[in-house]
């Protein structure tokens, strides 16, 4: 009960006003609030940061991470914002229309797969027989995501053409490997 008025106070919730009347992010505080301190070893979120401005979310996570490395415990969290949380996550899960797509370390994912942008036609030269899950052409320069792991020699076959070469971020790899 202390930790849950403790939520409360930081998140600023009013305990004194009828769930009902409460707004749309109000109401998502208050549900993360209860599932935080409920203690159980395992909680499920769905789209949590509903309805909450860019503090809120980020006190939330502040808040999760605080709570998990004082009680370690199962979390599970569906959401769009995968970017916003991506510090957050061990294991990514990707489901496509009630099917498994990937699971992994979040780490792993994000060592699997790389863009590279450059001329059009270089590009096209460098990802000739590698596993392309993206590309787009904007003229005649292009960017395409791939889907292998990077190491050094790829990154010099990459610089010898003259591309640009990084890694991918989390929610474009869950956007290119569901479409």
């Amino acid at each position: 009960m202390e930790y849950a008025q403790a939520l409360a106070h930081k998140f600023a919730l009013n305990l004194r006003k009828q769930v009902k009347t409460l707004s749309t992010g109000y109401s998502s505080i208050m549900k993360l609030i209860l599932a935080m301190a409920s203690n159980a070893p395992v909680i499920i979120f769905d789209e949590p940061v509903l309805g909450l401005d860019a503090n809120h979310r980020d006190l939330f996570y502040h808040e999760l991470m605080a709570r998990y490395n004082e009680h370690p415990q199962t979390i599970i969290i569906s959401t769009h914002l995968i970017d916003e949380i991506a510090d957050v996550l061990e294991e990514a899960i990707i489901i496509k229309d009630g099917r498994l797509v990937l699971h992994q370390p979040v780490e792993q994912l994000l060592q699997s797969a790389y863009t590279v942008s450059g001329a059009d036609a270089k590009v096209d030269q460098f990802i000739k027989n590698r596993k392309v899950i993206h590309q787009e052409t904007l003229g005649r320069l292009k960017s395409a995501a791939v889907y292998e792991q990077l190491n050094s020699q790829i990154r010099r076959d990459a610089e010898a053409l003259g591309l640009d070469i990084s890694g991918a971020p989390l929610q474009k790899l869950f956007i290119y490997l569901t479409n």
